[in-house]
């Protein structure tokens, strides 16, 4: 079982979904279950409906998953196992108030070293402890030995016992804390492999220490992610901006990786995708690139499939659109080309004559296969030429003072015409 962890706090960043995709493609290598894991822990931070909206987007990106958990609806089990590491010795209860906590890492601060807990209430007479009606936490007794785990792509890290603390498993107001309640869902949900952002490094030897304290002894692997640095995107803004998201995946399996090719889609990449190719290196974002990317996926849309993207159901409307793919990247630059195509034309004033002569001549004129035949017939009819006939002309049938060859546009607007210019 694999699974993707996602928080209900904010947009869906793109290092979450490059999170999402690897999960899905190494689950569907492996023949093994995707499970989706909604941490909504944070109450004070969880925004209603973004959890919906991470299930939304996972579907609009063809990742696929076996069911869908909630953090908090495991609380219990969470609860049920603080009290075994009570009851076994392995935790213990911490009356250290947040305040002087915060004072001691103050001072470590001072000093330049790193805070670590030193176990305070570690070895406190179990008089003071029953007794004791302030509030407390609960601390795991931290590792004797150092903590080594297989990273796919990192290789073999340890981490060494004296880098670690007793950390909090359990809040004052007894709820777990994030890294508690992730190993305890781990081993929950049977997982095998972790495939997560390097951003949360830190937190495996914590996560592996509760669940060896708890006996778990099924050995997880993992797969720890590089950063993708520079000024990154939601998944969400891209999408608005007309990425598509067959390319924006492309875009997320191929950078800091090794792709058989330039252009493929999730289900070709699960062919040939290795964690052990993922660079260990962290990643740039690269716009440009996502462009190149998101143009080429256009391309091959099919024509009909295309035109939906800029308001039609109609395959000529989608190869007029493929004409102005040479000069746009997205859907929404899309859209900005052919929309003033079936709009109201603004005429500069040093055509308007021009332009409205043009307009009565078309209005009666007949049907025209060839542009040729179109084009000589207006000439004739309105006795323009050159500049005064070419630039009404464009604006007329496209809105724009500039764009591609009027001859390429004409035989998937011919049958517009009459709608066209109005």
């Amino acid at each position: 079982m694999l699974r993707f962890a996602s928080s209900p706090t904010s947009d869906m960043h793109i290092g979450n979904l490059r999170v999402a995709i690897f999960n899905y493609i190494v689950s569907c290598q492996k023949n093994e279950d995707l499970l989706i894991r909604i941490e909504d822990t944070d109450t004070q931070r969880n925004i209603e409906g973004k959890d919906q909206e991470i299930l939304d987007l996972l579907a609009l990106f063809g990742i696929e998953y076996s069911h869908v958990v909630y953090q908090s609806q495991n609380f219990r089990f969470h609860s049920a196992m603080a009290l075994q590491l009570m009851h076994e010795k392995k935790a213990f209860s911490c009356f250290c108030s947040p305040e002087w906590i915060e004072k001691k890492k103050g001072e470590a601060i001072e000093h330049g070293v790193a805070y670590r807990y030193d176990d305070a209430c570690a070895n406190l007479p179990a008089e003071l402890v029953i007794d004791n009606m302030n509030p407390f936490s609960i601390r795991i007794k931290k590792s004797e030995k150092p903590i080594v785990i297989r990273d796919y792509i990192k290789g073999e890290i340890s981490f060494a016992s004296d880098e670690l603390e007793s950390f909090v498993i359990m809040n004052q107001d007894k709820t777990p804390t994030y890294n508690f309640a992730c190993a305890v869902d781990d081993m929950l949900s049977d997982i095998s492999l972790v495939i997560r952002s390097e951003e949360y490094i830190n937190n495996t030897p914590k996560q592996e220490l509760v669940r060896r304290s708890l006996g778990y002894d099924k050995k997880i692997e993992y797969a720890h992610i590089p950063t993708i640095l520079g000024d990154t995107p939601s998944v969400k803004w891209l999408l608005e901006e007309g990425y598509l998201p067959s390319s924006i995946s492309n875009y997320l399996i191929s950078i800091g990786n090794k792709s058989e090719k330039d252009i493929f889609t999730i289900q070709e990449a699960i062919e040939w995708f290795q964690l052990e190719d993922v660079s260990a290196s962290p990643t740039r974002f690269e716009i440009d690139k996502l462009k190149f990317i998101n143009r080429q996926h256009l391309k091959n849309l099919d024509a009909k499939e295309l035109s939906r993207y800029v308001g039609f159901a109609d395959a000529e409307i989608g190869e007029l659109a493929k004409i102005y793919l040479e000069e746009v990247y997205t859907t929404k630059e899309l859209r900005a080309k052919i929309k003033p195509i079936f709009e109201p034309k603004n005429i500069p004033p040093k055509f308007e004559k021009q332009a409205f002569g043009m307009f009565a001549v078309i209005a009666e004129a007949p049907y025209f296969e060839e542009y040729n035949d179109f084009k000589n017939y207006l000439m004739k009819e309105t006795g323009l030429k050159d500049e005064n006939f070419m630039q009404p002309l464009r604006i007329l049938l496209t809105g724009a003072k500039d764009g591609p060859e009027i001859a390429d546009l004409y035989k998937y607007l011919k049958n517009y015409i009459g709608e066209i210019v109005r």
